[in-house]
């Protein structure tokens, strides 16, 4: 089935180049578009999509106010940020309001889309290379925090720090040199251990004990 994906921008040539961009995927499909936060909370309940790609700065209603509404009332639905900016507080933000992904603007498309498709199948986080920017904006923990006691192996910490910079299953495994099955097995096993739901907070997990 593809992904029915509503696409929010308050600018015209930018809602028009994400459709172009989700256009080269058959397995997306974009089926409606909104130029600002208060339009794309109507659309939202009129067309039900699966995936929203929402621009963060907006006049009248922003992307955070807009994801933050929707979230609360179909929780259900992805929402991925978009921004010019990369600033790791846009992103942090961003999760806190309940999105589910942070793309900049300025990445290739194909890179946006290995991005959404990862992220629809509860791989992505966000972009490698956005991965890398927060980790250089988070100062170094504290020797304390580094020692803190984990009741993860050494195996499942170190797939953890891969998820932690943004790759997806595949990459992991293909890095370790192991199946994607055996990944998403010590995902399961990592996040019953630590009593953690998704990737978002995993990663934040990871960062607070400055295992990145």
């Amino acid at each position: 089935m593809k992904t029915r994906v509503l696409v929010v921008d308050d600018h015209a040539h930018a809602r028009e180049s994400i459709c172009r961009i989700l256009a080269e995927d058959n397995s997306f499909e974009v089926i409606a578009t909104a130029s600002g936060g208060r339009e794309a909370i109507a659309l939202t309940e009129q067309w039900m999509p699966d995936l929203i790609i929402m621009d963060i700065v907006m006049p009248e209603m922003d992307g955070l106010e807009a994801t933050r509404t929707i979230k609360l009332r179909f929780p259900y639905i992805k929402i991925v940020l978009v921004s010019a900016s990369d600033d790791a507080a846009y992103l942090f933000e961003a999760l806190k309001q309940g999105a589910q992904g942070f793309l900049l603007k300025k990445l290739t498309p194909s890179i946006w889309m290995e991005y959404l498709r990862a992220m629809m199948d509860d791989e992505a986080l966000f972009s490698t290379e956005l991965a890398l920017q927060i980790l250089r904006e988070i100062p170094p923990a504290s020797k304390k925090e580094k020692e803190d006691k984990s009741p993860l192996t050494a195996r499942e910490r170190e797939i953890l720090q891969w998820v932690a910079q943004g790759l997806t299953n595949r990459a992991i495994a293909e890095a370790l040199e192991i199946s994607d099955q055996t990944v998403k097995n010590h995902l399961k096993n990592i996040m019953h251990k630590l009593q953690l739901e998704n990737r978002v907070q995993l990663t934040r997990y990871a960062l607070e004990r400055g295992w990145i």
